[in-house]
């Protein structure tokens, strides 16, 4: 396999379109799986990555040109490394968490790998200086017909998972891990802001997938915000963002307890006075969540966060493992997969894929790029 060739959508310069080009396929290490991409999916925020770099969040360092993007993929294994011995096996239906680490700092070898100074997208971006090496160890994104990844960032796919839908991993896990740290409990409440966009959804449908009792969800779109509670009328109620604060209506409705958890999954251009709004609907030792955007500085009182035992906490990504613990619970039907409306895409229509983000309905569109 060593002079095989395959197809892959390259990026060539900052600012231009995708070309597809013929590549050498990839070739596992001793610790890898090589796996051929079925779906990968589209991030909505790529055309603003690729057009506006370094202007846009320059201290997060993008591949060196060419590069092949595509941060979510799913498919098949077809091969697997010499070391690889158990666990996952050529034929297997597959997600690959593209969150790559060092796993030699400190903070891999405490377990800690989101927190690596080296942690890097495999097809999208990275956090530090170090992830230039590991561009150079895993080159290939979705966007190509292969990719190579490490045995531990292989989750299994049931077979009532679709490729086009585990290709939606990367926003429901990074919305899933976030609920998981601020320890959302079945029973609980819980306010997602931005609840119709990609991560907002992904937030709903993990709230809902953990047990929440109710979930009130934002947003500025009355007719998404109608779809969204037709996922489950008993336990969404929406909330029209401009009509009145959120945090009125929480605590209207909750007896003036406020919520246990405010997911904060608003887009980049986000004002600060909306995400304050949110912490005012917390209950007292309630948590919020940042997944999201926010374009001004957020005016935290300390003494109010302190007095009221409130925590606000940062949430990069998701490990394997709850990519994993997604898969089940999907494949046991809590983790409602079938709310989303898949575009598909060849590879060969890249671009297209990326134009089609800029009319998409909110975060029910799926757009994947099909091989």
């Amino acid at each position: 396999m060593s002079n095989a060739v395959m197809q892959a959508a390259r990026l060539h310069q900052i600012g231009k379109r995708f070309q597809v080009d013929q590549v050498p396929m990839p070739q596992p290490r001793d610790t890898d799986v090589l796996v051929q991409v079925k779906a990968a999916g589209i991030v909505p925020n790529l055309r603003n990555v690729i057009t506006h770099y370094p202007t846009w969040f320059p201290y997060l360092p993008l591949p060196k040109l060419p590069a092949i993007y595509g941060l979510d993929s799913a498919g098949v294994v077809v091969a697997v490394g010499s070391r690889v011995r158990s666990g996952v096996k050529p034929g297997d239906r597959v997600y690959v968490n593209p969150g790559l680490s060092c796993s030699s700092c400190a903070a891999c070898r405490g377990g800690n790998t989101i927190n690596c100074s080296s942690y890097t997208f495999m097809g999208y971006f990275g956090f530090g200086a170090g992830s230039q090496k590991v561009f150079e160890d895993y080159p290939y994104g979705g966007f190509g017909q292969y990719v190579t990844a490490p045995a531990a960032n292989i989750v299994e796919l049931p077979e009532s998972v679709s490729f086009e839908q585990a290709a939606r991993f990367g926003y429901l896990g990074t919305s899933y891990s976030g609920l998981r740290k601020a320890k959302l409990e079945a029973g609980q409440t819980v306010l997602i802001d931005g609840a119709t966009g990609t991560l907002g959804l992904g937030a709903v449908l993990s709230a809902l997938a953990m047990g929440a009792s109710k979930v009130f969800a934002t947003g500025r779109n009355t007719a998404l915000l109608q779809k969204l509670e037709c996922v489950d009328k008993k336990r969404i109620q929406v909330i029209a963002l401009g009509e009145k604060p959120a945090s009125e209506v929480v605590m209207s409705a909750t007896d003036r307890f406020g919520v246990d958890v405010v997911v904060q999954a608003l887009g980049a251009n986000a004002p600060a006075a909306t995400i304050m709004d949110s912490i005012n609907a917390l209950r007292k030792g309630g948590v919020i969540v940042n997944v999201g955007g926010v374009a001004e500085t957020l005016p935290i009182d300390p003494i109010m966060m302190m007095v009221q035992q409130k925590s606000f906490v940062g949430s990069l990504w998701f490990t394997t493992a709850e990519g994993q613990a997604m898969a089940t619970m999907a494949d046991a039907g809590s983790l409602n997969l079938d709310v989303f409306e898949h575009e598909r895409f060849g590879i060969e229509a890249v671009n297209e894929a990326l134009d089609a983000v800029e009319q998409r309905t909110g975060g029910f569109t799926n757009i994947v790029v099909n091989h």
